[in-house]
């Protein structure tokens, strides 16, 4: 199984060429292919046809770590810091 940033590496493909393809906007071409947003069952049955596969061969769902973007993007402290006791809601 491979994620949908995979099959557009191996297709040699940009993201516009996946929406193109496949009917979406580049916005949610590009957010799929990033793991920020899990197609639709007919988003899913659109790109799998852009990539002239099986919708089983596609790894679907959020692969990016929402952790990391909402603490380390923002400088939040994480609970596994040194720091313990304190969470800041202002960076540093």
């Amino acid at each position: 199984m491979k994620t949908v940033d995979c099959l557009l590496e191996d297709a040699g493909w940009a993201v516009e060429d996946l929406a193109e393809r496949a009917k979406l906007t580049n916005e949610r071409a590009e957010a799929i292919a990033l793991g920020r947003w899990t197609p639709s069952p007919a988003e899913r049955i659109r790109i799998t046809a852009a990539f002239n596969i099986a919708s089983e061969e596609v790894s679907w769902g959020h692969t990016m770590d929402p952790r990391n973007v909402r603490y380390r993007r923002f400088g939040f402290k994480d609970v596994n810091d040194s720091d313990r006791g304190t969470k800041s809601a202002t960076p540093g």
